[in-house]
């Protein structure tokens, strides 16, 4: 999936911990990290609002899109 979440690099810009966002937005840190490790499938659009109100940010700060083979690099993924 070549959408990647920059969660962490916004979290480093506001100063703020995993464990604080996944309170204030009230979902589990479990959840919070799989959305931050880009290995969600799907987020709702109420979470990334809250997300980006609590970090005050636009979705695309979080969202990336990234082409295949640059996703599989940045994974550690190798094409056979």
């Amino acid at each position: 999936m070549p959408i990647v979440v920059n969660l962490d690099i916004m979290l480093a810009r506001r100063k703020m911990s995993l464990t604080e966002l996944s309170n204030r937005v009230g979902i589990t840190i479990a959840n919070m990290s799989i959305l931050k490790s880009s290995k969600a499938k799907a987020i709702r659009f109420s979470t990334l609002e809250d997300i980006c109100k609590i970090l005050d940010c636009q979705p695309g700060d979080i969202l990336e899109y990234m082409d295949v083979e640059a996703y599989n690099k940045l994974m550690g993924l190798t094409l056979n």
